[in-house]
Order: structure tokens, then C-alpha cells, then sequence
């Protein structure tokens, strides 16, 4: 071999080592890599299965045992759009690159999921595979459902086409170029999706290993918790550290003791799961109160033990933008207090005292009260500003609570006015909100 030749190919060797450890590094860890192991195959795993359904469904037939897990893995919500029927499709996701449409997977032939054999079905839950052969953009959370079975995968199925078949025609998307390229997508999965089944640990509990596979496998938490690398996957070195997802923040759910849940009781972490609220730390609204909803109220009682026994476990990630404490209840009296702010004390004094309270404790439901509210001791003010502008509609085991939406009533200028008076009266740290953050926050939520 010439000089020149082996000079070329030791600068291909070099490039390809420099791809391999780019990509090493691009990729991380799996999302249960801060497991001690070892992991073993489902069928090699000894102590009671982590799969499936509760024991009280364990000889359900396929269609009720794949209603649980449906609602386990939250299909509905992402499926169905505002005013649409269930599992229709048409939801609309604002992405950075374009507007993405979720597809109809109710059993209609044409418009529909209809058409799919078990083995296309498995294909789009575990590698983001269409029927047509085309690929599925990771909206779809297929690099988590890679990790459920084929059982409880198949079971999710039979549910689906026992539903009415509905013939609904999609929205085009208008995702900007190369992201319209659906074939690129094919090497995104080489890289970030394992196209494997959930493996057990077996230095865990059974009760960690089936709060790990419902949390992983099936709700798919870190999709919206875990912040993403520059590939737009999951970076799980930060894993549950928290993100900015669809216009909202998705808080720091790691075992973090100032900005995660470390200082949060089981039984507050039992409570937020089962009916969205947990006294001293807020209300689930905007996507995670649709999940509480439609999700996590369905789990039985054991289920939702299990997964707040893998979330005790996951690493503390730290969120140094959040405040280590959250701030007292404030005065009683208008006249105390924050009133730097007089448009956002105005505006707050129209719409919002009747329930709130100039305390921050409600008198109308503990699930309206803003003291210790994760929303109000966030600076950034993201989710107060939208709970203005979207309201919120919670079921609660005592009936349904309604917060209206303002974003009609009040200018951006008079949210963005609101939602500082609200972090600085309630929070720990005002927030700096402008009626161009808000505007930009409308179009973060806008179908």
C-alpha cells in the first residue's frame, strides 16, 4: 500500500472512531441504566412478573386487560383532539420545526389503524414502523414503548379495535425541511431507539421492577420530564430533571431534595398520582393533570405504589433555575405584601381572589390554593401563565373543579402582568414575564 493510501485510510479509521464516540456520547445511558443489575430476560426473571395488569385483572380477557394498559400508557390523550372523538387523531404538537398531527388508531380500515396485523402493530409500538413501511417521528413515544411486551403490546391492540371505528381525515403536517423526510428518521432509530423488551433487575424489588415498567415502559414519564440532547432524544444523564414540553414545564421529578420529589412523602407522591393534588406542592394541570385524568387515576392502588418506589430510586438531578424552598403562605390582606406590580395586582383582584385568596390559601378547594405550588416558586412563571390563558379542568374523587381560561379576556401584556404579581406575592422569586414570552407561550398550546 502506497504512502498516500494509508495516510487515507488512517484518516478514515480516525473519522470513524470520532462518528462512533460522537454518537457514544450523543446516545448516553438507557433510561434504567442507574440500575445496579443485572438485567435479565423476562422469562429468566424469578420473582413475580413486572408486566401487565394488576392480579384483579389477571384473568380478564384481552380487550379489558388492554383498556388498562391503553390508559397505563396514556393513548387517548395524545390521540384525540380538542373537540375530536377518542383516539380519532388530529391533536396537533408544536415542534420547533413544524406542526405534527397525531394519527386515528381506532380500527377504521381506511383512515385508521383498521388494516394492521399483530405484527405491524408491534412494529409502530416498538420501532416506529407505519404499516406502509414509512417511519414514525418519536412524537410517538415508540423508544418507550420499545420496552413493552409483545403480550401487553398485542392486548393494547385488542382494545383499540374493539372501539368504534371512526373515518377521520388528518391535518397535513408542516414540518419544515429535512424534518419532513420521514426516511431520516431511520437512522435517528439506529441511534436512540434499543428496539428491546422491558428486562428486569434483579438486585430490585418486584415492586421496583413493575413501578420501572410502568414508568418506562408504559406512561412513559421521561418524555416529557427527562430534558432531550441535541438529536431531540432523551438526555438521560439528567434523567427526570425536568423540561420544557409542549408549552409547559414538566417539573424535576428526580429524587433531587430541593428541586425534585426528595422532600415529597409517599403519601404525597400517592395523592399527586391518584386525583392531581398533594397539599404543600400544588395541582397537576395543562398536560400532567391530563395525565393524572385520563392515566394515573385509572392505576390501581399497588401500581401507583410501585411507581413512586422507582422514582424514590432515580438519581438526584439538580434544577438550579428552581428556588430550594418554596415561600410561606402570604399575608391575608390585599394591603400587605407585593404591590410593586398594580396592573398584575389588578388584574389578580378581578379574576383571581374569589378563589385564590390574597393568602394564596383557597376557601372554595385545597386543590386551588397557590401556596407551596410548584407553578408559583417557578421565576419563570410558564405554567401560571398558561393555567391564565388555558384554565384548567380537574375530576377529583369529589367532582369536578374548573379554572376558566382568561387567555380571551386579557391581553398578553395584562397575563404576563398577572403571573409576575402571582410568583412574587406566592413564590419564592418574581417572575420577569413580557407580553412577547406570553404571546410566544399561545403559540406553544395553539392547535
Amino acid at each position: 500500500m502506497s504512502r498516500a493510501r494509508r495516510i487515507l485510510a488512517s484518516l478514515v479509521a480516525i473519522a470513524a472512531i470520532a462518528v462512533i464516540v460522537a454518537i457514544w456520547i450523543i446516545r448516553g445511558p438507557g433510561p434504567m441504566a442507574f440500575g445496579t443489575g443485572p438485567n435479565v430476560a423476562l422469562a429468566d426473571y424469578k420473582a413475580a412478573n413486572p408486566t401487565g395488569v394488576p392480579a384483579k385483572l389477571a384473568n380478564a380477557s384481552a380487550v379489558a386487560r388492554g383498556e388498562y394498559l391503553a390508559k397505563a400508557a396514556d393513548c387517548m390523550v395524545c390521540h384525540t383532539a380538542q373537540g375530536g372523538k377518542e383516539y380519532a387523531g388530529g391533536l396537533g404538537f408544536k415542534l420547533p420545526f413544524g406542526m405534527l398531527y397525531s394519527t386515528n388508531i381506532t380500527p377504521d380500515k381506511e383512515t385508521g389503524i383498521g388494516n394492521y396485523t399483530d405484527q405491524d402493530f408491534l412494529n409502530a409500538m416498538h420501532r416506529g414502523i407505519r404499516r406502509d413501511g414509512a417511519r414514525l417521528y418519536p412524537a410517538m413515544p415508540y423508544t418507550s414503548y420499545t420496552y413493552v411486551t409483545d403480550a401487553d403490546a398485542l392486548a393494547i391492540k385488542a382494545y383499540l379495535f374493539s372501539l368504534p371505528p371512526v373515518r377521520a381525515t388528518l391535518p397535513a403536517n408542516t414540518l419544515a425541511f429535512p424534518f419532513n423526510q420521514r426516511w431520516g428518521m431511520l437512522f435517528w432509530s439506529a441511534v436512540f431507539n434499543p428496539d428491546t423488551r422491558f428486562e428486569p433487575d434483579t438486585s430490585k424489588s418486584p415492586e421496583w421492577n413493575r413501578g420501572a415498567y410502568l414508568a418506562e415502559a408504559l406512561a412513559h414519564c421521561g418524555e416529557c420530564h427527562t430534558p432531550r440532547n441535541i438529536a431531540f432524544a432523551l438526555n438521560n444523564r439528567k434523567k427526570f430533571g425536568g423540561a420544557l414540553t409542549a408549552g409547559w414545564r414538566a417539573f424535576n421529578i428526580s429524587s433531587d431534595k430541593a428541586t425534585g420529589l426528595g422532600n415529597w412523602s409517599d403519601e404525597d407522591l400517592v395523592a399527586y398520582l391518584s386525583n392531581g393534588h398533594a397539599t404543600g406542592h400544588g395541582t397537576a394541570s395543562g398536560p400532567m393533570g391530563e395525565a393524572v385524568d385520563h392515566s394515573f387515576s385509572q392505576f390501581a392502588p399497588e401500581d401507583i405504589r410501585a411507581v413512586v418506589a422507582f422514582l424514590r430510586s432515580v438519581p438526584p438531578v439538580a434544577s438550579p433555575d428552581l428556588p430550594a424552598t418554596t415561600a410561606p403562605p402570604a399575608p391575608p390582606s390585599h394591603k400587605d405584601g407585593v404591590t410593586a406590580d398594580a396592573r398584575g395586582k389588578m388584574v389578580f383582584e378581578g379574576a383571581c381572589v374569589s378563589c385564590h385568596g390574597w393568602s394564596g390559601e383557597s376557601a372554595v378547594s385545597p386543590m386551588a390554593t397557590l401556596t407551596g405550588a410548584w407553578a408559583v416558586n417557578d421565576p419563570g412563571a410558564t405554567n401560571v401563565a398558561q393555567i391564565v390563558i388555558s384554565g384548567t379542568k380537574r375530576h377529583t374523587p369529589d367532582g369536578a373543579l374548573s379554572m376558566p381560561a382568561f387567555g380571551n379576556a386579557y391581553s398578553d401584556d395584562e397575563i404576563a402582568a398577572v403571573a409576575n404579581y402571582v410568583t412574587a406575592r406566592f413564590g419564592s422569586k418574581a417572575s420577569k414575564l413580557t407580553a412577547e414570552d406570553v404571546a410566544e407561550l399561545r403559540k406553544q398550546t395553539a392547535q
